[in-house]
């Protein structure tokens, strides 16, 4: 019986990608759980444009590569090849990485691969990838120590031995859990985001010049959640984690973490999605009630697409995701002669990058 308790970390590992692992057999995550890629195009084509920004910055270099990280079916690669112009579309190299086997039909331009690809121009998007790497979880007992979780395959928990060494650090510089006050009181959890950390770091360390974005369900610190966020999904419904290969398990990210790993690189800005997307022409805005008498049939459309923004910048919802923007040797971008505030190519990174605030009239 004792073999059977282990830690989350490995446990999560075996649970979502062993061989009978639930991304070795799912449809797919869209039979189980709806991101913004399965939510809207409007993602992929925002995510095509950021594309193209980062091409006019980095100036249109001869080949420019796109790497999904987490692809699934590789929606969000195929996506945004679809999206690009045909003269931009025949310079970019699309890489969809996932541990689970290529989907059939899938845009042959997409090359397959297992890990992220080094020697990287150009941008790596991770859309709720890291929410999925697997973390051991900490919990403080009745003496204030702090133990590591210990959990059997029916999702059954018990303490395990001390929290120490690197893991130990994390959780007092990232998430603390010991020591007086409340955040130490018994039972407090918290989940040791150091692997995520260190995926992100080495994805981004596969740049050479260019951007790496990580989309995720987040929280910073001074918010930490007092009893974590572990929990499981299956078939759109949130469901108990249980490490039997039958449930999505993801836990929401401390993503100022994965920044500071990343920091060697270049220093990282943490944006909201709704920020970020209204900066890329996505956001939830009526058309005007004069096109329904011009052109009904476009005003349906129009209407459609501004509630597909409204859904992926919606507060309490997807536009509540944050955005880790990490420039790995990418000139600053800079406001041209004259330049307005608006959709100019410098002027979309610059505010992405250094100077975009919510608009709450919006």
């Amino acid at each position: 019986m004792d073999d059977e308790w282990r830690g989350w970390r490995a446990a999560a590992e075996e649970a979502l990608y062993g061989a009978d692992g639930f991304y070795r057999g799912t449809a797919g995550p869209a039979a189980h759980f709806r991101t913004s890629v399965h939510a809207s195009g409007r993602f992929a084509r925002a995510v095509a444009r950021l594309l193209g920004e980062v091409d006019a910055l980095l100036g249109a270099p001869p080949r420019l590569d796109f790497v999904d990280m987490a692809a699934g079916h590789g929606e969000l690669a195929a996506g945004v090849l679809a999206a690009l112009p045909e003269g931009l579309a025949a310079r970019v190299r699309a890489y969809a990485v996932e541990r689970a086997p290529r989907p059939a039909g899938l845009d042959p331009r997409v090359e397959w691969c297992a890990r992220p690809p080094s020697g990287i121009t150009g941008l790596l998007f991770a859309n709720e990838w890291l929410d999925n790497v697997p973390l051991d979880v900490a919990e403080t007992d009745a003496e204030g120590v702090v133990r590591q979780v210990l959990v059997a395959p029916d999702g059954s928990e018990r303490p395990g031995p001390p929290v120490v060494g690197e893991d130990a650090r994390w959780l007092r510089r990232w998430w603390p859990v010991e020591g007086p006050g409340p955040a130490a009181e018994p039972g407090r959890r918290a989940e040791i985001g150091r692997p995520r950390d260190e995926a992100w770091a080495a994805a981004a360390s596969g740049l050479e010049r260019g951007l790496a974005v990580a989309v995720d369900y987040a929280h910073l610190a001074g918010a930490r959640p007092p009893f974590g966020t572990l929990t499981g999904f299956r078939e759109g419904r949130e469901v108990t984690p249980v490490p039997d290969g039958c449930c999505d398990l993801t836990a929401h990210v401390a993503l100022d973490a994965c920044a500071a790993a990343g920091a060697h690189l270049g220093r990282g800005v943490l944006r909201t999605q709704r920020e970020a997307l209204r900066l890329l022409g996505v956001d939830g805005r009526r058309p005007p009630l004069s096109l329904a008498t011009r052109d009904p049939a476009a005003y349906v459309r129009e209407l459609a697409l501004a509630g597909q923004g409204a859904e992926l910048t919606r507060r309490g919802g997807l536009g509540d995701f944050l955005w880790l923007l990490q420039p790995v040797r990418l000139p600053t971008p800079q406001p041209g002669p004259g330049a307005q505030p608006g959709p100019g190519a410098s002027e979309v990174l610059r505010a992405l990058l250094v100077d975009v605030a919510d608009d709450e009239e919006q």
